[in-house]
């Protein structure tokens, strides 16, 4: 087999269907997000704003983060030396799952190094705790959610999108003596909209079923100390299992679970994506557990998020753009095409310095191509000014070129 010719048949393929994925070399600037750095192709730099970011809340230059970081850094050097089990946890990972057990009201939690592999792992070990469990499935979670449920070698059961109806259909129909448990989010990434996270917390307590719950998008961001949809909704110490990340509105890296301590226990001693992993750096785990203490008593910061994506999706809708508003922070603005998604995106990049990924097939459904915008305290109105000047006169301008392909 010619293996290159047919390395390169796969990559043209994403070129002709426009999914092809460019990155974007930015650098990120001390004090200065959501400005960047863009480095052209040919070497130039210019100056971007950044508006697709999940440094939802500008944690990742923080200056509480960043001198607990900078503490850590002199103390321990870089690494962290080995794996959870073998000489890499520290009194740095120690302090940071107490943080976030108490974040969530949970009795234990348990770092890994990304949410991804938090998902993954768990969600692949569980049948091993539980012989014979059945593992339901909301039919638009995460891939990392998705890969764990595949992988895990037991039963599963895929619920329509947010339908509790079906979710009860499917549980009424398996063995009511098999173990159970429900997978879903919190908010969902593409659409941002909500999981009817109450409506699913009953029906699990009334078929005996677990809950799983991701909280990537939210922890940080909702409820009175950022514990996530479930904290704002009072029923956090109804959920089993809660996910979180570590790299989104708390501004670092990595994942966990926050559980009870036996089920956090059980975990660590049989997931391998937990036990044969690197633990994230001791500085790293400094200032995440920083940004988490931090966040618990920032209420302001959260509102003034909640404040600029409320104000970004109305001025987008006062231009008639096809925005989806769920209520979240989450903004997206549908384009329906690949090759028009990146042709505003480029745009957007080079003539006004404005930096946002098109979003295309597999992570959003053929024909929902879009782009993701993700407002923070931090972007001004200013800024936003600017964006939304931009978007009115590019999309006129890609509206008139596609008229002109139609006919």
């Amino acid at each position: 087999m010619d293996y290159d010719s047919a390395l390169g048949a796969a990559i043209d393929r994403l070129h002709k269907e426009g999914r092809y994925r460019t990155f974007i070399d930015i650098e990120r600037r001390r004090g200065q997000f959501p400005h960047a750095v863009w480095t052209k192709p040919d070497g130039t730099e210019q100056d971007i704003t950044v508006w697709c970011g999940n440094d939802y809340l500008g944690m990742g230059q923080h200056p509480v983060v960043l001198n607990a970081m900078h503490e850590a850094l002199d103390a321990t050097g870089a690494g962290s030396g080995g794996t959870r089990n073998i000489s890499g946890t520290t009194v740095y990972h120690k302090r940071l799952e107490a943080e976030l057990a108490d974040l969530h009201g949970k009795e234990a939690a348990l770092v890994f190094t990304s949410a991804y592999i938090a998902n993954d792992a768990t969600l692949s070990t569980l049948p091993k705790l539980f012989p014979g469990l059945i593992i339901y499935s909301d039919e638009l979670n995460h891939a990392s959610m998705i890969e764990g449920i595949r992988r895990n070698g037991g039963a599963k059961r895929v619920f329509r999108h947010n339908d509790v109806a079906h979710l009860r259909e499917l549980l009424e129909a398996d063995d009511p003596d098999a173990p159970k448990l429900i997978a879903f989010e919190s908010v969902y990434s593409m659409d941002g909209d909500f999981g009817p996270i109450a409506e699913l917390v009953e029906v699990a307590e009334e078929f005996g079923a677990l809950t799983y719950l991701d909280e990537v998008h939210a922890v940080g961001m909702y409820g009175p100390r950022g514990g996530g949809v479930s904290e704002q909704l009072g029923i956090a110490d109804r959920i089993d299992i809660i996910n979180g990340t570590l790299g989104k509105a708390f501004g670092v890296m990595g994942g966990y679970i926050a559980a009870s301590a036996r089920m956090c226990d059980a975990v660590r001693s049989y997931a391998p994506g937990f036990i044969f992993t690197t633990s994230i750096p001791p500085v790293v785990a400094a200032g995440a557990a920083a940004s988490v203490r931090h966040l618990k008593g920032d209420q302001a910061l959260r509102d003034l998020h909640q404040e600029r994506a409320r104000v970004l999706k109305m001025r987008l809708k006062g231009l008639g753009l096809p925005i989806v508003d769920h209520g979240s922070h989450i903004v997206p603005v549908i384009v329906g095409d690949p090759v028009h998604t990146k042709i505003i995106s480029d745009m957007l990049l080079a003539d006004h310095g404005i930096y946002v990924q098109p979003i295309n097939y597999p992570t959003v459904p053929r024909g929902t191509e879009r782009l993701r915008f993700t407002p923070s305290p931090v972007h001004d109105p200013k800024m936003m000014d600017g964006l939304i000047q931009a978007m009115d006169a590019l999309w006129s301008h890609c509206a008139l070129n596609r008229a002109e392909l139609a006919g």
